[in-house]
């Protein structure tokens, strides 16, 4: 449980992010608070702006007008929606955890045990599976001791029971470590029902809250549909029980 006084400071807020691109607004006035120890999802339609505004968050995209603001110290896990390797390279799942991050093959070793998958550290990446591929690169954050995970699209590629896990691994990381998640997903259903607060972004942030109350927002049903905010309270309910 994360007390008021660990959240009182947020590890990174941004707000009223602008950013253009060409004559296209891509964010319009966006704004996102992460605090300790908390799960956040960031959702909306494709082209809403979700990875832009992590960029932003991450510093790789310097935003036409606001102001982002860093924990002093913060150390951040990415994984990002895309990571594509030619199937040509000799490249072992050892090689790809420290190709930006020095570590001990004992260190490597624990962070892979982390996510399930230390068998593969000898495998090659090209020959990994969605999920496997996945939890390589969630153990390849985890290297960092991040305070803040980020994570865009984290169940891409991955079966349905693969999603599930994976998205109860990733809770399971939080409690055990005591970081912050971002999640960026399209995953409405479980996505949501797992996380503390849910930011819901096109563009602008349309609407924030606890899924629930996110879900039964006009402007969440009016993006995504009715069907969508029954089967999230379907899920959410599900949730809850999980965790009596």
């Amino acid at each position: 449980m994360v007390s008021h006084k660990e959240i009182s400071q947020p590890l990174i807020s941004a707000h009223d992010i602008d950013v253009d691109i060409g004559s296209k607004k891509i964010l319009d006035g966006a704004h996102l608070d992460i605090n300790t120890g908390e799960i956040v999802t960031l959702i909306g339609p494709n082209g809403a702006g979700k990875t832009t505004l992590v960029k932003v968050i991450l510093g790789l995209l310097t935003p036409g007008h606001g102001v982002v603001k860093r924990k002093s110290g913060l150390r951040i896990g990415y994984v990002p929606q895309q990571f594509t390797i030619d199937p040509l390279i000799p490249l072992n799942v050892n090689r790809l955890m420290t190709l930006t991050v020095k570590a001990t093959r004992a260190a490597v070793q624990q962070a892979l045990a982390t996510t399930g998958v230390s068998h593969l550290i000898d495998q090659s990446v090209s020959s990994l599976s969605g999920g496997e591929q996945q939890r390589v690169l969630l153990a390849r954050a985890l290297l960092r001791e991040p305070d803040l995970l980020i994570l865009d699209e984290p169940v891409q590629g991955v079966d349905f029971s693969g999603q599930v896990a994976l998205y109860q691994l990733i809770s399971d990381i939080r409690q055990q470590r005591g970081c912050a998640i971002l999640m960026i997903s399209h995953d409405l259903h479980i996505v949501m029902a797992q996380s503390d607060r849910v930011i819901c972004l096109n563009a602008h942030v349309c609407c924030e809250g606890h899924p629930q109350e996110v879900g039964n927002n006009p402007e969440y049903i009016k993006m995504f549909g009715n069907k969508a905010a029954q089967t999230l309270g379907l899920y959410a309910h599900h949730h809850d029980h999980n965790h009596d």
